[in-house]
C-alpha cells in the first residue's frame, strides 16, 4: 500500500524473496517509481484501491504516510490480514547489526553523523530508512552488516518483531499530533516501540537531560542496556560533558574531544554529536576516528544550512524544521536580527514556546502557507511586520526587501510542507533557488 520510496522498496524485496506482488497507490504513482515496478514486473495501480485484489492479501506492508484510519486498513484488520511497515518486513530478510534511530528531531543529523562514523572507522555500513533508500531496497539490492537506520514514529507503528541492535532516541516533543488524535502520549508510547523487542544484550541510547524520556523511563522497564547522554550532569555509565570535554564511559572513561572543537554548533547538534559516538564507541570505533569525523561533519542539507550571503543578509535553509521544537532550536541559534519564513500545514502546533525567541530576536514574520491564522494570531502582536504569501519566490523577494544588512533572512517552517511542496527537500529546494535568484 502506497508507491513511494517506502512502498516500492518493499515490492523489490518481496518479489526478489518469491512473493506474489501487487503494489496499490491511492494518489497518483511517480514516474520514476513506476518504472522501477514495470522494469520488475511488478503489477501495481494508481488512483485508486481496487479491494477485492487487495483483501485476497497473505500480508500487507503499509507506507508510512497511510494512517491506520484510512478505510482500506480498517477493512483488512477487521478480516485479520496482517498490517506492517516495511522496516519490519526489511528486517525479516537481514542478520545485520541495526543501529536504530528515532525521536522528534536531530534523527537525520544524527543518523547521518553515525553512518560516517562507523564507515570511516572501517565498518561494511548502509545508511537507510527515512533518509535516501528505504531499508528494504537496501536489502533487495546489498548484503550489508550494519544498517543505521532513521525510523519514524510512523514505521515504528507497524513493526511487530523488529529489534534492533542499537537505539537511539534523540529527544520528544509535541509531534504529528494530528495522527495521534491530539494525545501526545500516544505519540510518545510510538517511539518508544523502538525498544519493545530489545534484549539484555541490546543497547538503549537516550536523552537523560529530556524530561518527557525520562519519566517514560521511570514507570516502564526495557529489557536492553541503557546508555544515556547528558550535557548537564555526570554519568556512571553513557556520555557525559566534564571540563568543556565530551567524555564516554561505558567500561571505562575515555576523553573524545573538547566540545570548543565540534564543527556542528548548538546544543543540540552537541547531544547529536553525543549519541552518535556512543554508538561508534559501542562498534570499537578508535576514539581518533571519532574524534577526526566529528571534527569535520558539516551538517546535512536542509538543517540550518547556509546558502549565501547577499547585501551582508545571511540566507539559510532550515527547511527539515517541520515542528515548532526544531524551530526552537534554529531561532534559539540565531545571533542577529531575524526575518523569519514560517508556516505550512500545521499538525497541532503550539507555538507558546517560541514567544520568547519571536521577541527577542525577529524583526518580521512572512507566512507561507494555504493557511497562515494560527501563526498570525501567535505572534501578531508581538511582530511589527507580518505578510502572507503562498509562493516560495514571493516569500524570498519580500524577504529581500524587508532585510537590512547584518541581518539573516531564516526558512525555519515548523510545519508540515504538503500544503504547497512536494515534501520538505522540495521546500528547501526552492528556498535555495529563489535565493540564488534574487
Amino acid at each position: 500500500m502506497g508507491a513511494g520510496e517506502s512502498g516500492v522498496g518493499a515490492a523489490l524485496l518481496a518479489k526478489k524473496k518469491g512473493f506474489e506482488v501487487f503494489v496499490s497507490d491511492f494518489g497518483k504513482i511517480k514516474e520514476t517509481y513506476k518504472q522501477v515496478l514495470i522494469h520488475h514486473e511488478i503489477l501495481w495501480e494508481e488512483e485508486g484501491h481496487t479491494l477485492k485484489t487487495i483483501l485476497q492479501a497473505d500480508e500487507v506492508v503499509k507506507s508510512p504516510g497511510i494512517p491506520e484510519t484510512a478505510s482500506v486498513i480498517k477493512t483488512l484488520k477487521a478480516i485479520a490480514v496482517p498490517v506492517i511497515s516495511e522496516i519490519e518486513f526489511a528486517s525479516r530478510y537481514t542478520n545485520a547489526t541495526l543501529i536504530a534511530i528515532t525521536g522528534s528531531n536531530g534523527k537525520t543529523t544524527t543518523a547521518t553523523i553515525t553512518y560516517e562514523l562507523l564507515k570511516q572507522g572501517g565498518l561494511d555500513v548502509e545508511l537507510a530508512g527515512n533518509i535516501g533508500d528505504s531499508f528494504a531496497k537496501k536489502v533487495a539490492e546489498t548484503n550489508t552488516k550494519n544498517y543505521v537506520l532513521e525510523v519514524s514514529s510512523f514505521q515504528l507503528d507497524g513493526i511487530k518483531t523488529f529489534a534492533p541492535h542499537i537505539a537511539v532516541l534523540t529527544n520528544l516533543s509535541p509531534d504529528h499530533l494530528d495522527r495521534y488524535a491530539n494525545n501526545y502520549k500516544q505519540y510518545i508510547a510510538s517511539k518508544f516501540r523502538i525498544v519493545m523487542n530489545q534484549t539484555p544484550t541490546d543497547y538503549f541510547i537516550y536523552d537523560a537531560d529530556d524530561e518527557t524520556i525520562a519519566n517514560w523511563l521511570s514507570t516502564h522497564t526495557i529489557k536492553s542496556q541503557l546508555l544515556p547522554f547528558s550535557i548537564s550532569k555526570k554519568l556512571e555509565r553513557g556520555t557525559y560533558i566534564e571540563n568543556n570535554k565530551i567524555i564516554i564511559n561505558l567500561n571505562n572513561k575515555i576523553q573524545i574531544m573538547p566540545v570548543s572543537t565540534l564543527n556542528l554548533q548548538g546544543k543540540h547538534n552537541l547531544k547529536n554529536a553525543m549519541a552518535a559516538g556512543t554508538v561508534a564507541k559501542l562498534l570499537d570505533i578508535r576514539k581518533e576516528t571519532i574524534r577526526q569525523c566529528l571534527e569535520s561533519f558539516h551538517g546535512v542539507e536542509h538543517r540550518l544550512e547556509k546558502v549565501l550571503k547577499i547585501n551582508n543578509v545571511q540566507y539559510i535553509n532550515d527547511s527539515k524544521a517541520t515542528n515548532v521544537n526544531a524551530t526552537y532550536y534554529a531561532l534559539e541559534s540565531m545571533s542577529s536580527p531575524t526575518i523569519w519564513i514560517v508556516g505550512g500545514e500545521d499538525k497541532g502546533n503550539n507555538y507558546e514556546e517560541l514567544l520568547p525567541f519571536v521577541n527577542e530576536k525577529v524583526r518580521a514574520i512572512i507566512c507561507l502557507g494555504l493557511d497562515s491564522q494560527k501563526i498570525i494570531n501567535a505572534f501578531g502582536n508581538i511582530v511589527d511586520v507580518m505578510v502572507e504569501t503562498h509562493q516560495m519566490t514571493d516569500a524570498v523577494k519580500i524577504a529581500y526587501q524587508l532585510a537590512k544588512r547584518g541581518d539573516t533572512v531564516l526558512l525555519s517552517p515548523a510545519c508540515a510542507s504538503f500544503d504547497l511542496f512536494e515534501n520538505y527537500e522540495d521546500r528547501g529546494r526552492q528556498f535555495k533557488e529563489a535565493v540564488r535568484n534574487l
